[in-house]
């Protein structure tokens, strides 16, 4: 039995839900799958300081998720397109760890340069920056964001539609070989507008799925859980070592 943990580090509850939903069908029945959400930050991740709290969410809710069950996961998944806290958690699990962005970066990079769409305006450079740091500037050809945040578009499936489409023929006119759907809200949108658009769409969370089942995160660092820093002020199952 393989162990699959996907952490939402925002503290949207329906988010974690369509997690769950669009996941399990995904699975074979040798992986478990356990879907958790941060205790503390921001219902939907949309601004640099929110992402940047979302990390420390990510790294207390990986913690608490360690503290309270006897079985370390095989992997860990992070739930927002933005990866935040990826390398920190990296740097400090014995299993392997990726996120909705690298996972995708990964698979779209396979087909050529590759266009992004997701919602929220404060993203682009976010996610440039995310794409240079994990080696994908130059196969990223265009970020096209829609205005509604993916807490909106998660709330409204017509509209979702509707907007997406329009941002997804504006991306193929980049050059780019495949548009990624970003975000856990756009969970399973690639497949829903894959007729309406003329490039592949690759949907971020069965990428990081899929990239999971291919035994495909990249390895771990280290062969225990913990933190090598001493905390001031952080609740006892932050002082993992």
């Amino acid at each position: 039995m393989r162990r699959l943990l996907v952490i939402n580090p925002n503290t949207g509850e329906a988010t974690t839900q369509r997690l769950t939903t669009w996941l399990t069908p995904l699975l074979p029945a040798d992986v478990q799958l356990t879907c958790i959400t941060a205790r503390f930050g921001a219902p939907y991740i949309a601004c640099e300081a929110s992402h940047a709290v979302a990390g420390h969410a990510l790294l207390d809710a990986w913690a608490m998720h360690l503290q309270q069950s006897s079985v370390s996961p095989d992997g860990v998944l992070i739930a927002c397109f933005g990866d935040p806290g990826l390398f920190a958690l990296r740097a400090s699990s014995a299993c392997g760890v990726s996120g909705l962005a690298e996972a995708s970066f990964i698979q779209a990079s396979q087909l050529g340069r590759f266009a992004i769409v997701t919602g929220g305006v404060h993203w682009p450079p976010m996610l440039e920056r995310l794409a240079q740091g994990l080696g994908f500037a130059d196969q990223l050809a265009a970020i096209d964001i829609v205005k509604e945040t993916g807490a909106q578009l998660l709330a409204d499936r017509e509209l979702a539609l509707q907007v997406l489409a329009s941002a997804c023929d504006r991306a193929a006119q980049s050059g780019a070989k495949s548009i990624i759907m970003g975000g856990a809200g756009l969970a399973g949108y690639a497949q829903a507008l894959q007729d309406r658009v003329s490039l592949p769409l690759i949907d971020s969370v069965s990428a990081g799925v899929e990239l999971f089942l291919r035994s495909g995160f990249p390895p771990p660092t280290q062969s225990h859980n913990g933190f090598e820093s001493v905390w001031h002020d952080l609740p006892p199952h932050m002082t993992l070592r």
